[in-house]
C-alpha cells in the first residue's frame, strides 16, 4: 500500500512538472511572437521612412536636372537661333527667350530622366563612379559643353564634315576629361541616337527647319551636341545622387 502511494505521489508529481513545462513554453512562445511582432513594425516604420527619404530625394534630384535642362534650352537654343542655324515658324518665334514653348520643357523632362539614369546604371552595373567627383568639376563640365554648343553657331568652316569632325572630337575630349566610364559613354551614344532620331522626326513634319541640312533633314554635328549634353546632365545627376547618399551619413 504504501509503495502505490508513492508511485500515485510521484506520477502526480511528473504530471505537475509537465503542466509547469507546458506553461513555461507557452510563455516563452508567446513573449517571442511578442518580441517578433516588435521588430517587424520597427522594421517596416524603417523601411518606411527610408522609402520616403529617398522619394523625396528623387523627387529633388529630378526637378534641380528639370530647371537645369530648361535654362540650358533657353540658352543655347537662342544661340541657334541668332546664327539662323535653327528656323521656327514666325508665329512660335513669341516667346520667352524667343523659343518655341515646347522645347524648355522637352529638354528639361529629358535632363531629367538623362541625369536620374546615370546613377541608377552605375549601380546597376556595380560600377560607382568616383572620377572627379565635385562640383567644381561638373560647373567646368557645363562650361565645356556651352563652349561646345556656343562653337557649333558661331565658328565657320569650309564645310559641314570638318565642322562636324571638330565637335566629335570636342565631345569625345568632354567625356575623357569628365566621365571616362562605359556607362556614361554608352548612355552617351544612346542619347544621342534617341535625340537625332525625335530631331529627325520633327524636322520631317514641319515643326522647325536646319539651315544647310546634309545630315537627312539636320546638321551632321548634332549628334556631338546631344552626346556631350548627355555626359554633362549625367555629371549633375551623378553629383546631386552622391550628395544624396552622403548627408544621412553625416548627419
Amino acid at each position: 500500500m504504501p509503495r502505490l502511494e508513492g508511485h500515485c505521489w510521484s506520477c502526480s508529481c511528473s504530471s505537475r512538472m509537465k503542466a509547469k513545462d507546458l506553461s513555461s513554453a507557452s510563455w516563452v512562445s508567446s513573449k517571442v511572437e511578442e518580441m517578433m511582432s516588435i521588430i517587424t513594425s520597427v522594421m517596416r516604420h524603417a523601411y518606411g521612412s527610408i522609402h520616403s527619404i529617398q522619394s523625396a530625394n528623387l523627387i529633388r534630384r529630378g526637378f534641380v536636372l528639370f530647371t537645369v535642362g530648361v535654362f540650358l534650352a533657353l540658352v543655347l537654343n537662342l544661340l541657334q537661333i541668332q546664327r539662323n542655324v535653327t528656323l521656327f515658324p514666325e508665329e512660335v518665334i513669341a516667346t520667352l527667350f524667343s523659343s518655341a514653348w515646347w522645347i524648355p520643357p522637352s529638354c528639361g523632362t529629358a535632363a531629367a530622366v538623362v541625369g536620374l539614369l546615370y546613377p541608377c546604371l552605375d549601380s546597376h552595373l556595380g560600377e560607382p563612379h568616383k572620377f572627379k567627383r565635385e562640383w567644381a568639376s561638373v560647373m567646368r563640365c557645363i562650361a565645356v559643353f556651352v563652349g561646345i554648343n556656343h562653337a557649333s553657331a558661331k565658328l565657320d568652316f569650309a564645310n559641314n564634315v570638318q565642322l562636324s569632325l571638330t565637335l566629335a572630337a570636342l565631345s569625345l575630349g568632354l567625356w575623357w576629361t569628365f566621365d571616362r566610364s562605359r556607362s556614361g559613354f554608352g548612355l552617351g551614344i544612346t542619347t544621342a541616337l534617341l535625340a537625332t532620331l525625335i530631331t529627325q522626326l520633327l524636322v520631317y513634319n514641319g515643326v522647325y527647319q536646319y539651315t544647310s541640312p546634309d545630315f537627312l533633314y539636320v546638321r551632321s554635328w548634332l549628334p556631338c551636341i546631344f552626346f556631350s549634353g548627355g555626359i554633362t546632365v549625367g555629371n549633375i545627376g551623378r553629383q546631386l545622387a552622391m550628395g544624396a547618399a552622403e548627408k544621412p551619413h553625416n548627419d
